[in-house]
């Protein structure tokens, strides 16, 4: 099969990027569409060996540093420009900038790997609280009743759906009105985590320092409780501000580590007492899973994706509210309990980067056949 692979843009490294990464694996051959790249960061560093095609927005002055959410209605005009006739499939990897609307000819397979519907059209918390600035929530009211239709217009002329989550197929099938197969992304740490026993005291967040990621809270507890926490992760270019709120809440446990690499994130993850995720509605949370694949149970709130990784009792603890006396009861569980690392370590396995592999290459040798079978009749 002729392949292409198609992603909102290359800038941060996350959940959604290491889902391409393992895509782009799978597919060497097939270029990556983007609607725009920003060279010196850590997504193009990890895809600038590939075949990278960007939209004619990455020749726009700033909208690759600072217009690309003001001018998210430009949406539609970066996706339609891309010329896919000569593929036989492509795989769309779709959360907030809608890549799912691609055009494509009936010949075509478009599967779309989906890590959310836009969080900003339906209600839910997003990286910048965008309602409590007047002119952005004005802003708001203007332009997203037109993506919202066009989502839904673009979400149907997708011919397959992947969900990352239960949490996720449940939107997909509120949103758009379209079945979706779960595969959940894929896991993956170093293997040497495996050999290292000893805990410290200290417990660990990984997110990057935007809204939405619980980070506040998580900041309160460890001042109220005097808990040593880390927090790894990076301050995006943009609009958000969440980062300098979050630091200047933060006490004399607290260490911001900033970002790191993978190497040295294992070892932050099999040396901690526990791994806090307190985001309200996480659309998946690969971190969890990451943390548990070192053995490491978690402290999460009990909704979102996180119900479908985390075992109460067996690989960490839920906290049943967003509060900071929440946060600390849980903590007391957690020292209270001998945890079981080999058991953590084998229920987290069932994520692992080989089952997304499989069951990937299945769906889509299975739907190609399906699709080729169609167009005979």
């Amino acid at each position: 099969m002729r392949v292409a692979l198609v992603h909102d843009y290359l800038n941060e490294f996350g959940g959604a990027e290491r889902v391409l990464l393992a895509l782009s694996e799978m597919f060497p051959d097939a270029p990556i569409y983007t609607a725009f790249y920003v060279e010196d960061s850590l997504a193009y560093s990890r895809f600038k060996d590939k075949d990278i095609r960007p939209s004619w927005a990455q020749k726009v002055p700033f909208f690759k540093e600072k217009l690309q959410s003001p001018l998210r209605f430009l949406a539609p005009l970066i996706w339609e420009s891309f010329d896919f006739d000569e593929y036989d499939l492509v795989i769309s990897s779709a959360s907030w900038y809608i890549t799912k609307g691609i055009l494509t000819r009936p010949e075509t397979l478009h599967i779309c790997y989906c890590h959310t519907p836009p969080r900003y059209l339906y209600g839910f918390q997003t990286a910048m609280d965008w309602q409590k600035n007047w002119f952005i929530r004005q802003y708001a009211r203007f332009v997203n009743p037109g993506m919202r239709e066009y989502d839904y217009l673009a979400a149907q002329r997708v011919d397959e759906f992947i969900a990352n989550s239960v949490n996720t197929q449940k939107r997909i099938e509120k949103f758009y009105r379209r079945d979706s197969r779960v595969i959940y992304p894929p896991i993956e740490i170093e293997q040497q985590v495996t050999s290292k026993q000893h805990r410290a005291d200290y417990y660990l967040v990984i997110a990057r320092l935007v809204g939405g990621k619980g980070l506040p809270l998580v900041v309160e507890a460890a001042n109220r409780a005097r808990v040593p926490v880390k927090i790894v992760g990076a301050a995006p270019e943009g609009w958000s501000d969440e980062h300098e709120r979050v630091k200047e809440m933060a006490g004399g446990t607290v260490e911001f580590t900033g970002y790191v690499e993978d190497s040295e994130l294992v070892e932050l993850y099999a040396g901690a007492k526990a791994f806090l995720a307190l985001a309200e509605n996480e659309d998946f949370g690969m971190t969890v899973v990451e943390a548990m694949m070192a053995g490491t149970p978690v402290i999460a709130y009990r909704g979102g994706g996180y119900l479908e990784t985390v075992v109460e009792g067996k690989t960490g603890v839920f906290v049943e509210e967003l509060s900071a006396e929440a946060v600390t009861q849980a903590m007391e569980k957690i020292e209270k309990k001998d945890w079981d690392a080999k058991a953590i370590k084998k229920h987290a396995s069932k994520f692992s980067k080989d089952r997304f592999v499989r069951e990937v290459r299945g769906f889509v040798e299975a739907k190609y056949k399906e699709h080729k079978t169609k167009l005979r009749l």
